[in-house]
């Protein structure tokens, strides 16, 4: 079946997003332009918002309207303790969890050389500058358990080592709560053994 230009045209602009192939991009664009027209021009305003009026935070790089993040411009967190993640849903994943009451530094990403990301396209310097100011005591390093992950917490730990009265810390990985051993998979089983912590 042919479409129209721009019927191909919003197809196309659909395909950007992550995960959506040719087929479902046909069929959300089919959906607003039979069934649901004012639902993208709401969409399609909010998108144009949101480019224009979204940035990043000056101290964290989570998104945000402000100069500041709704996180670091709360007093009542606590400031000596920073957590480092890849993405901003990797905040939302932590808050959602009610057990960190620290601040973030969001890397947007991770190093991979083979596709070209050094560390100042995840603002690794920004991260050491802050750390060099000497109010964070605490780093924790909370990138994701694969190998570009465990790199770039590497990475950053052999950058701060020097820094005078900073403790870094990796967050545990390992079996999850209410699961048996026998269906976790080999990778996880070994890094929960060699993370072992003595019982007191």
């Amino acid at each position: 079946m042919s479409f129209s230009p721009l019927t191909e045209q919003l197809i196309q602009a659909l395909r950007t997003m992550p995960g959506v192939g040719y087929k479902s991009a046909q069929k959300m664009a089919l959906y607003f332009l039979e069934r649901d027209r004012g639902g993208a021009r709401r969409l399609a305003q909010a998108i144009d918002k949101a480019m224009d009026g979204v940035g990043h935070c000056e101290d964290c790089r989570l998104l945000t309207e402000s100069p500041k993040c709704h996180i670091c411009s709360d007093a009542t967190r606590v400031q000596e303790t920073l957590c480092v993640v890849e993405n901003p849903t990797d905040v939302s994943a932590i808050e959602a969890s009610g057990g960190y009451e620290g601040l973030y530094f969001v890397l947007m990403g991770h190093l991979s050389p083979i596709d070209g990301i050094g560390p100042e396209d995840i603002g690794i310097d920004q991260l050491i500058n802050r750390l060099k100011s000497g109010t964070i005591k605490e780093l924790i390093l909370a990138t994701n358990p694969t190998v570009e992950g465990e790199a770039t917490a590497h990475y950053i730990s052999s950058c701060v080592k020097d820094i005078d009265g900073l403790t870094v810390s990796r967050i545990a990985h390992g079996v999850p709560v209410g699961s048996e051993l026998e269906q976790v998979d080999a990778h996880t089983l070994n890094h929960a053994i060699s993370s072992r912590k003595k019982l007191d």
